[in-house]
């Protein structure tokens, strides 16, 4: 069962208004109402939309805590104090350690790093490993990405005489950790103007206000700040925050800088992800080919990996690393699609239906490592939320993940049973859980219960908002550039999605690949050719002369580019036949 799409249209604009702003800004006019329909109406907070300036970056010591952190960072600078830096396994994660580790090495500070192994340690701070680092005699470490719920280990490390410093972005509990410093935009009582930076942003505050309490240089300070932009970017994509306010600053220019890089590592990585000296990725080619390749490593073995790749200066280790990465992102593959496939199976004799509010599915012998993945991919195959487990009998225990849509919040449907697990965490949209394998059926009536009080018939239905009507006559190479310019697209800032009304099927659709299709269509005078990808099913047997209304987009294609077209193509993202007389 997949949901038909809710079509949600735009408020149509003033047309003069619209028009204004585009001239003001020197953008065709399907840019200017996306902008206008995205509350981008005043030309000049347009054009800093458009044009996001580093200037604009706020003042990192407007942070709860930043003061404290920095004066405790610059003293260990000064004194040479190990440092300990305690990570996650995830794309964010592993960048924070690569990011903090890079500027304290560089500073003269000797450092240690730990990234939790997925399945021997699991999610957070433990605390025998605090244990392990005092005795190596660190007395100070700093948590990336992790450790805001870390009450017990952080409590050990006070114990043993180190101090902590916890950056972090996840929620907070009701209590926060017994910590020297806690940097976290999301804590209650900080007044941050930015909420939505991933861990990888808060460590890159981090490092701004450290690099102003040690007075470094502004110029050097600049040109180190702009480099660490490239990982905190793709951090940043991965993490799938909103691609807004400083989001938006740091991904913009991070990609930018992708262009060229120096970094052995990084090099290496966007070689096998296919990526050319030069070439400038996009958030969602960040998304899809270098992201999972980063993930892969703590999905399928070591995080570690990760930070040895982009620590290292040897370009023949780099290679091998990245080499590594890919061959685990194939096996990360086919992990995944054998799970999908059974789980699949099990809806074809037990089908999910209406009144299935939530999902839980649970199997043995599943790799830990991809459920999360499995869980993305059934939440919006089905729209509702999802919770994969993987059961170990050995252990006693189920340790999975979980995915939701909008609506549903999973970390307050997880607390409102805690009892449940032995371990929990995650914020609105993605979380996580360890619990005996016996109590899965009581967690599937009690999640299916949680939903089924918070979610109507409606919710569970994607809405797909629609940014513009944009007749095929409007269509050109200067209104695809102005659309392509509000990039970088992704969560918060999606790709804008326009109506083309009463079009015409020209063609029976070409069927490629066996599920994705060309389609070509008319409007008036103007034909037009869209890209369909795994639309095959849905156009087969779409006869020529076919009235309809379709959803599209636009998007660089730089294959069309390279052999002399446009630069850019129409991908179709829904249709609806027209009825006739």
């Amino acid at each position: 069962m997949t949901a038909a799409a809710r079509w949600i249209l735009p408020e149509e604009p003033p047309s003069t208004a619209v028009e204004s702003l585009a001239a003001a800004l020197d953008l065709a006019l399907p840019a200017a109402r996306v902008l206008w329909r995205r509350g981008y109406r005043d030309p000049a907070a347009a054009r800093r939309f458009l044009r996001p300036s580093l200037g604009d970056l706020h003042d990192p010591f407007l942070m709860r805590d930043m003061d404290r952190a920095a004066e405790r960072l610059a003293r260990a600078v000064a004194r040479r104090e190990r440092v300990l830096l305690y990570g996650d396994y995830d794309v964010d994660g592993a960048t924070s350690v690569v990011i903090l580790r890079a500027v304290l090495e560089r500073l003269g500070t000797p450092v240690r790093f730990h990234v939790p192994d997925r399945f021997s340690e699991g999610y957070g701070m433990r605390p025998e490993i605090i244990e392990r680092a005092a005795a190596e005699g660190v007395r100070l470490l700093v948590s990336v990405d992790t450790g805001i719920r870390a009450t017990s280990a952080v409590a050990r490390a006070a114990q043993l005489g180190i101090d902590v410093i916890v950056t972090d972005h996840h929620l907070p509990e009701a209590g926060l950790p017994p910590a020297y410093a806690i940097v976290n935009p999301n804590r209650p009582d900080c007044a941050y103007p930015d909420k939505n930076l991933c861990g990888a942003g808060v460590t890159f505050k981090l490092i701004q206000a450290l690099l102003l309490s040690l007075r470094h240089p502004p110029e050097r300070a600049e040109a180190l700040l702009a480099s660490l932009l490239k990982l905190v970017s793709i951090a940043t994509v991965a993490d799938v925050v909103p691609l807004t306010g400083e989001n938006r600053i740091i991904v913009k220019h991070g990609l930018d800088g992708l262009r060229s890089t120096s970094n052995p590592g990084l090099r290496a990585l966007l070689d096998v992800a296919g990526f050319s000296d030069g070439q400038r990725p996009t958030a969602g080619q960040v998304a899809f080919r270098v992201a999972p390749r980063i993930n892969a490593a703590g999905r399928m073995a070591s995080a570690a990996d990760v930070v040895d790749l982009f620590l290292t200066g040897d370009e023949s280790r780099a290679r091998e690393l990245a080499a590594t990465l890919h061959e685990l992102n194939r096996e990360r593959q086919q992990q995944e699609a054998a799970i999908l496939e059974a789980i699949l199976a099990q809806c074809e004799t037990d089908p999910v239906t209406d009144a299935r509010r939530a999902l839980v599915f649970a199997g043995e012998g599943w790799h830990r490592g991809v459920l999360g993945i499995v869980a993305g991919r059934l939440a919006e195959r089905f729209h509702r939320p999802v919770f994969v487990l993987a059961i170990d009998r050995d252990a006693g225990e189920a340790q999975g993940s979980g995915r939701s849509i909008p609506g549903f919040h999973l970390l307050e449907a997880l607390e409102s049973m805690s009892g449940l697990f032995t371990r929990f965490g995650g914020h609105r949209q993605a979380a996580g859980v360890t619990l005996p394998p016996d109590r899965i059926g009581e967690f599937r009536r009690r999640l299916q219960d949680h939903a089924a009080a918070r979610l109507s018939e409606g919710d569970l239905r994607p809405a797909c908002r629609i940014d513009a009507r944009l007749g095929f006559d409007e269509l050109s190479d200067r209104a695809a550039a102005g659309v392509l310019s509000l990039e970088p697209f992704g969560c918060g800032n999606p790709t804008p999605v326009f109506l083309a009304e009463n079009v015409t099927v020209e063609r029976e659709p070409q069927v490629f690949k066996e599920k994705h299709a060309r389609l070509c269509l008319r409007q008036g005078n103007r034909t037009v050719w869209m890209k369909a990808w795994n639309f095959a099913a849905r156009l087969a047997g779409l006869a020529p002369g076919t009235a309809a209304d379709v959803l599209f987009q636009i998007e660089e294609d730089r294959y069309s580019a390279a052999r002399g077209y446009p630069g850019w193509s129409l991908v179709l993202k829904d249709i609806r036949l027209r009825e006739t007389d």
